[in-house]
This record gives structure tokens, C-alpha cells and sequence, in this order.
């Protein structure tokens, strides 16, 4: 067994996760006549049953729906190829920004993270902020996908969406947000255009995306050859990659939080599973084509190309110094995922001003913290010359509460000319269906 993995077998063996070593328990189970166990095994066979006879901890109620209680900001798709749907938001302002958003989320996720109840949508809020927003939804795939690259990624997605976006607006260039993975392809892809010469983006920001790992996070945990061999082998039977073994992984990576507290809340309390948007994104597990995804475990976490400048894309070798343009690169103090350490280290290698911003709480909740919530809070220090994250905050200042709005400054500052509000019905695509869209839809 690896060390490594001393920890999930720390937290699986802990009394609170047994019936006769939990006092809470056992109190409840001796009062109840036992019901909580008849509960909880009943939620126990659902899961099973969800699951396909893998058991597939539900940590969220079924009763939210995407379009419904998530994703609600009016829009249209404007245009959808095999892998993704593009969505372009209604203005809620007279005035926008002169240059568009898009906004390029994981593809190991759906991109709703960014959009849950409206209280909590960043992709509302940029709309507030008199941003023409465009998202791109990718598709849920299955084994008829499972050949589509990398590459084909990056053609079908930010390329083809800046495209449209082009035709949509008269914009050549855009601003560019993109989401872990999500960031990691979009700086591919600015790396990608810069050596074609091409000049399509005016910023690009990343939330807790790395471009280099020699510092990756938890996840390297299940990243070696002879793993990444046998999940290729894997891969080669199905096509795809499950949403629920990449979910599996994450939960085991916080075992006590994603996995043992909920086995006992649900199977051992037989308690409710309470309504949560979060945790409904995160079960809404996707899944991911072959070639794709070894591609990425290979070319990254394996053998760190992309800032090494070896990595290979559509037969361009790519250089992110080369990437010009102005970054706001924001971390997440508690990641486990991208750790902050890693995004600093990342930030180095391109080959325009940065601003690393990092913020408190962890990948997901660092990220989508609106400012109404008046929660965490964010640091900021203009000097990357720092050996560590350490020495960084160091000299940093604290903000209290969101980064948003320093996010929104710097964007404004960038480029604040501004243009009659872009109404979607007056464009030259006739929409396609309203948003979320299909595509989200499609469970794993």
C-alpha cells in the first residue's frame, strides 16, 4: 500500500464511522428501536442502485434541478458543436464593456459551479457588472467521443467560441476566464495562438488553474505510470473516463468530509439529505473521453510539459512566456487541488504583468464567493520574485471579504470603453434553445 494513502485508512477505521464505537449512534439507534439503521440502509441500496452497484454516496437531495433552482440568468445557446454548447447571457445594463467574456469552465464538471442559486452566480453577477458573458457548456460524452483530443478540445471550444463570439459582437479579441482544468486549456490555447501569431484575447484570468505542477496538489496521489496505465487500459474498454471514479477520487482525497461524515449521517443516522446547490454540482458527476483525458494526465501531471515549453498541441510546441497578455491569476489559500503554492509558481512562467491574487477557503468555495456574502477574505502583493508562498504573504495585504470587485477593477482598468448593451434577439445567430441548455443536462 502507498503511504500516501495512510491517511483514508486513518479516517475509515475511526470509531465515529461504527455503530457500537459512535455514542451518538448507538444513543440513537437504541432509542429509535433501530429505525435510523433501517433508514440509512434504505438510502444505502438507492446509492447502490444510483451507483450500478457501486456505491455512490449522495450527499445532496434530488429534488434541485439545473434551470429551476441553478443556472437561472436568462440566455440563449447561440451555437453547439459535439462538444459544447455556447451560451450568451441577456444584459441587465444600459451600458457593457466594450470587449466580451467567455468564460472557459472544467470539462470534468458542468459549468454551473459558476452559476448556482442567483445569490451566489459569479456568471449573474458579471452580467450586473455590465459584462457581456459567454459560457461554454461541454458536453457530457460518451464512448462515440471518446477519440477527441486535447486539441480538439481547444478547436472546438475557446477557438470556435471565440469565433462566434467575433461574428456575434464584432469584438476580434476577448476577455478569457478559465476554471481548473478549464484554466489549463485556456492557457494552452494562448500559448497556441501566440505562436500561430494570432490576437484574440485581451486578458486572461484563472481561478485555481496550474500551468505547471511540480508543486500539483493532492490528486498526484493517483498519478504515476502504472496507474495512469491501468486507467488508460480502463479508458480503452469503455471510451470515457466515469464521472463517478473522478468523483470517487476527489471524495477520497477528504475522506472524513466527502465520504465517512456522510456515511454516517445517511446510513448510520438515516437522517435526510438536506437540499444543497453545491453539493448537487457535485454530484453531478461528468465524464471524460479517453484521449483527452490521458493526454492531459500525461502531458501535466506526469511529465509537466506546459511550462517546461515541450508540451506539443495540434502540432505547435508551446511557449508560455510567449502569453503577453495581462493575467489575474487567483488561488485559493486551502487548495487541495491547485494548492496556492503551485499557482504562484505557475504565475512566473508567463510572459506578461500578473497579478496573483489569493484568496481564503479552498477551490471551490474560494472561487465562488459573492460579495453580498461578506465572506473569507483575499490578499494581494504585487511582488512574484518570492521563493515560497510563504515569503508572498510576507508582504501581502489582507482584503476583507470577496475578490470580485478587485477582479472587476482590474478588468475595467485593462480596457473601460463601453458600448450599447448587446441584445441577444438583435444579433446574427438565431438562438438555438434557452440557456442552461442541453447539455448540462445530460447526467452521468
Amino acid at each position: 500500500m502507498p503511504f500516501e494513502f495512510v491517511p483514508q485508512i486513518t479516517n475509515a477505521l475511526a470509531p465515529s464511522n461504527f455503530v457500537l464505537t459512535n455514542p451518538e449512534v448507538l444513543r440513537e439507534t437504541m432509542t429509535s428501536n433501530a429505525d435510523n439503521l433501517v433508514r440509512g440502509m434504505q438510502m444505502f441500496a438507492e446509492d447502490m442502485e444510483a451507483g450500478r452497484g457501486i456505491l455512490r454516496i449522495r450527499q445532496s437531495a434530488a429534488n434541485l434541478e439545473v434551470g429551476r433552482d441553478m443556472a437561472i440568468t436568462p440566455g440563449k445557446v447561440i451555437y453547439q458543436n459535439e462538444l459544447m454548447q455556447l451560451i450568451q447571457y441577456e444584459p441587465t445594463t444600459e451600458n457593457v464593456l466594450r470587449t466580451p467574456l467567455l468564460i472557459v469552465p472544467p470539462w470534468i464538471n458542468k459549468y454551473y459551479i459558476l452559476h448556482l442559486g442567483p445569490d451566489k452566480s459569479y456568471i449573474k453577477w458579471c452580467v450586473d457588472q455590465g459584462i457581456t458573458v459567454f459560457v461554454i457548456s461541454w458536453v457530457n460524452p460518451d464512448k462515440r467521443l471518446s477519440e477527441r483530443t486535447f486539441a480538439d478540445y481547444m478547436k472546438q471550444g475557446p477557438l470556435a467560441a471565440m469565433d462566434v463570439i467575433e461574428q456575434v459582437t464584432g469584438e476580434l479579441k476577448v476577455h478569457t476566464a478559465g476554471y481548473c482544468v478549464g484554466g489549463t486549456l485556456l492557457a494552452s490555447t494562448l500559448a497556441w495562438l501566440a505562436e500561430q501569431r494570432r490576437v484574440r484575447a485581451t486578458s486572461a484570468t484563472f481561478f485555481a488553474a496550474q500551468v505547471d505542477f511540480t508543486h500539483a496538489g493532492d490528486l498526484m496521489v493517483f498519478v504515476d505510470e502504472e496507474q495512469i496505465s491501468s486507467l488508460e487500459r480502463d479508458m480503452r474498454q469503455t471510451g470515457v473516463l466515469e464521472g463517478s471514479k473522478m468523483a470517487n477520487a476527489f471524495n477520497m482525497l477528504r475522506s472524513n468530509d466527502l465520504i465517512w461524515s456522510y456515511v454516517v449521517s445517511n446510513y448510520l443516522k438515516g437522517q435526510p439529505r438536506a437540499a444543497f446547490d453545491l453539493l448537487h454540482w457535485y454530484f453531478d458527476a461528468t465524464r471524460m473521453p479517453a484521449a483527452n483525458h490521458s493526454y492531459y494526465l500525461r502531458n501535466c501531471y506526469l511529465e509537466n510539459r506546459l511550462s517546461k515549453g515541450t508540451m506539443v498541441l495540434d502540432n505547435t510546441q508551446l511557449d508560455l512566456s510567449k502569453v503577453k497578455l495581462p493575467v489575474y491569476n487567483l488561488a485559493t489559500r486551502e487548495d487541495h487541488i491547485a494548492p496556492a503554492e503551485s499557482v504562484l509558481y505557475g504565475s512566473k512562467f508567463f510572459g506578461g504583468p500578473v497579478r496573483y491574487v489569493l484568496s481564503g477557503s479552498g477551490h471551490i468555495a474560494g472561487v465562488v464567493n459573492p460579495p453580498a456574502l461578506k465572506k473569507y477574505q483575499y490578499w494581494t502583493n504585487d511582488n512574484l520574485d518570492a521563493e515560497n508562498l510563504a515569503e508572498w504573504l510576507k508582504g501581502a495585504s489582507e482584503h476583507k471579504g470577496s475578490w470580485w470587485p478587485d477582479w472587476r477593477e482590474w478588468l475595467g482598468q485593462l480596457d473601460p470603453e463601453e458600448v450599447p448593451a448587446r441584445r441577444i434577439e438583435a444579433g446574427p445567430l438565431p438562438p438555438i434553445e434557452d440557456a442552461p441548455g442541453s447539455y448540462v443536462r445530460v447526467r452521468a
